[in-house]
C-alpha cells in the first residue's frame, strides 16, 4: 500500500461497504411476506431489480464526475444518506409500486458508492484491500438477512426489518458526514505533484473488446450471486417446504459463507495468481449449484450453498483488482464504472428472468438456472484469458 494512503480511510471504506451490502440480502427474506401483503405474482420482483438498477447505472456511469466535484467522502456520505431515505420508504410504503419506485434512489446511493470505492481501492490499494473490501459488503449482506429473520419468526411485519437497517444506515450516515474531511487530507498533500493523468474518453475504452468481455463477465457474477441469494429462499420454503427459520439461516449461511470467503482469500490473495483463483472458484461455484439441484437432500442442499457463497468470494474482487493489468491505465476507471455497471445490470436482469421461469415453470428451475448461468461466465471469463495479457506478479511490497 502507498504510504500516503492512511490505514484509516481504508477503513472507513470497509464501513463504506458494510452499509453497501446491508440492504442487499434482506429482499431474498422478505419477498414472500411482501409479495402475499401486496397481492403480487412470483414474478413482480423483476420490476424492483429493473428500476434499482437504473438508479444504479446512473449514478455508476457518473460517479467520475462526483468525485471530482464534491470529493470521495461526500459521495459516500451523501450517497449514504439516500440509501437511507429509500430504506425508510421501504419501511413506511403502502404500495408495491412506491417501493419500486423508491429502489431508484437506494439504487442511486448504492451505485456512487460502489463504483468510487472500487476505482480508488484498486487504484491506491492491493488485491488483498479489493477483496477484504468486498468481504465488508459480504458482512453487510449476512447481517441483513438475519435481521429480517428475527423479525418476521418474532411475528412482526417485514417493514420492522427495513426500519431496523435504515437506522443501521443512518448512523453509518452520520459517521460518513463526520469523516469527510479526512478523504480530502488523505488524497491531497502527499499527493504525486507530476502532471494530471490522461483519462481516456468513454467511446474510446468501449472500443477495447476485453472490456466487452469484462462487462459480459460481471453481468452473469452478479446475476448468479443475487439470484442464488434471491431466490432460494423462496424455492426452501414454498416449494421443499424448510421453514421459514431454518431457510433464512440457510441464507444468512450462504452470505456468511461468501464473506468468509473473501477475509480467508483476502489473506492470501497477493502470494497466488489471480487466473488460478478464479478458475477454481467458478469451478467450485459450479459443482454448489449443481448440488442445490438435490430436492430430496437437504444436507447437501446446504452445502451446495455453502460452496457457491465461498467459491464466488473471490471472483469480483479478483477480476476489479486485475483491471489495471488488463488495459492502459487511462481506460482503468471507465472500465471500472462499466464494470460495475454491468454487474448492477446483471443483478437486475438475470434474478428478473429467474422469477419469470419461476413463474412458468415452477421454483425447482432455479438451480438449474444458477447452473446455466456460472457455465456462460466462465466461458466469458476464458475469452478474457485469451484476449488480455496475465497479470504480472505482485511486486514484493505487496506479498510481504
Amino acid at each position: 500500500m502507498k504510504s500516503f494512503r492512511p490505514t484509516l480511510v481504508l477503513l472507513i471504506a470497509y464501513v463504506g461497504f458494510i452499509s453497501l451490502g446491508l440492504p442487499d440480502g434482506v429482499l431474498g427474506v422478505a419477498w414472500p411476506s411482501i409479495r402475499r401483503g401486496f397481492g403480487l405474482p412470483l414474478d413482480a420482483l423483476g420490476s424492483f431489480f429493473l428500476v434499482a438498477t437504473a438508479g444504479y447505472l446512473f449514478s455508476s456511469f457518473n460517479s467520475g464526475r462526483a468525485v471530482a466535484r464534491v470529493g470521495v467522502g461526500m459521495v459516500l456520505a451523501l450517497s449514504s444518506l439516500i440509501t437511507a431515505l429509500g430504506l425508510l420508504g421501504y419501511a413506511l410504503s403502502p404500495s408495491w409500486w412506491i417501493m419500486v419506485t423508491l429502489s431508484f434512489f437506494a439504487g442511486l446511493g448504492a451505485g456512487a458508492v460502489d463504483s468510487a470505492l472500487n476505482t480508488y481501492v484498486a487504484t491506491f490499494f492491493t488485491k488483498r484491500h479489493v477483496t477484504w473490501l468486498h468481504a465488508c459488503w459480504g458482512v453487510g449482506a449476512a447481517t441483513g438477512p438475519a435481521i429480517m429473520t428475527a423479525v418476521i419468526r418474532s411475528g412482526n411485519a417485514w417493514r420492522w426489518g427495513y426500519a431496523i437497517i435504515m437506522l443501521i444506515q443512518a448512523i453509518l450516515t452520520i459517521s460518513f458526514f463526520a469523516t469527510t474531511r479526512l478523504w480530502t487530507l488523505s488524497q491531497e498533500p502527499n499527493a504525486p505533484t507530476s502532471e494530471n493523468p490522461v483519462f481516456a474518453r468513454r467511446h474510446h475504452t468501449l472500443r477495447l473488446p476485453v472490456v466487452w468481455l469484462g462487462i459480459g463477465v460481471f453481468f452473469m457474477y452478479c446475476g448468479v450471486e443475487v439470484s442464488t441469494g434471491q431466490w432460494m429462499y423462496s424455492l426452501l420454503v414454498e416449494s421443499r417446504h424448510i421453514s421459514t427459520v431454518s431457510a433464512g439461516l440457510w441464507i444468512s449461511f450462504y452470505w456468511g459463507s461468501l464473506t468468509a470467503g473473501r477475509f480467508l482469500i483476502g489473506s492470501i490473495a497477493n502470494h497466488v495468481h489471480p487466473r488460478l483463483l478464479v478458475r477454481l472458484s467458478m469451478a467450485g461455484a459450479l459443482l454448489g449449484a449443481g448440488l442445490m439441484t438435490l430436492k430430496h437432500q437437504p444436507a447437501f442442499c446446504l452445502a451446495g450453498l455453502i460452496l457457491t457463497g465461498f467459491s464466488l468470494a473471490a471472483i469480483f474482487p479478483s477480476l476489479i483488482a486485475t483491471t489495471p493489468q488488463r488495459m492502459d491505465a487511462a481506460h482503468v476507471p471507465n472500465a471500472v464504472g462499466f464494470q460495475v455497471g454491468g454487474a448492477s445490470l446483471g443483478l437486475a436482469l438475470v434474478p428478473g428472468l429467474a422469477g419469470v421461469l419461476a413463474q412458468r415453470l415452477g421454483l425447482e428451475i432455479i438451480p438449474y438456472y444458477i447452473i446455466a448461468a456460472t457455465l456462460l461466465m466462465i466461458v466469458l471469463h476464458e475469452a478474457i484469458l485469451r484476449s488480455s495479457p496475465q497479470p504480472p506478479p505482485a511486486p514484493a511490497s505487496e506479498r510481504s
